[in-house]
């Protein structure tokens, strides 16, 4: 399956089977953004060539003015999407299969999580995966250490506290935080 196919797919919701070409996809890319993710975390990089590395990561071009601290890794790596001076500080672990959009000015702390994937719960399904997206606006801060679940978008200009663990989608210019993150304050 080419790696488009696979991305659309994904952006579709379909859950990935063990054993079905979809599945082999995922595990193809996630070889490959493995190796890649080793490359921006084992050897001094200058900010011009992490954006080369993500832009290979990610398989499109990703902005000049995009700024990461390494140790990053990605499962996939091929559906995140990065806005303009989006700045990734180091520790963070993007699980991008279900597609991760970041939009223009958004800052993610040390130590991030953001996975867009869930495991189905009936134990018979278990091993299936089921995508679904996490889509970051404009302005959004998120603190170290926080996680973001799959499914989840968080409005423009909104900040989640640090340690806070997303399950439902944040209002812009909204501070939230707790596990699970709830409305501390509207901006």
């Amino acid at each position: 399956m080419e790696t488009d196919q696979f991305i659309a797919q994904m952006d579709a919701g379909r859950p990935a089977l063990p054993g079905t070409d979809l599945a082999q996809t995922m595990d193809a890319l996630a070889n490959e953004a493995i190796r890649l993710c080793m490359e921006l975390n084992t050897r001094y990089t200058t900010p011009e060539e992490r954006v080369e590395i993500m832009s290979r990561i990610t398989g499109r071009e990703v902005p000049a003015s995009f700024r990461i601290f390494p140790p990053f890794t990605a499962d996939c790596g091929k559906n995140i999407r990065l806005g303009e001076r989006v700045f990734i500080n180091s520790g963070c672990r993007f699980q991008d299969q279900g597609g991760i959009t970041i939009g223009d000015d958004a800052l993610v702390g040390h130590n991030v999580v953001i996975a867009t994937l869930n495991h189905d719960l009936d134990p018979e399904l278990r091993a299936s995966t089921v995508p679904a997206p996490v889509v970051i606006g404009h302005s959004v801060w998120i603190g170290a250490n926080a996680t973001v679940l799959p499914g989840v978008t968080i409005g423009d200009g909104a900040v989640v506290a640090a340690g806070a663990v997303v399950t439902k989608d944040v209002p812009a210019r909204t501070v939230v935080g707790g596990v699970p993150a709830r409305v501390i304050k509207n901006l």
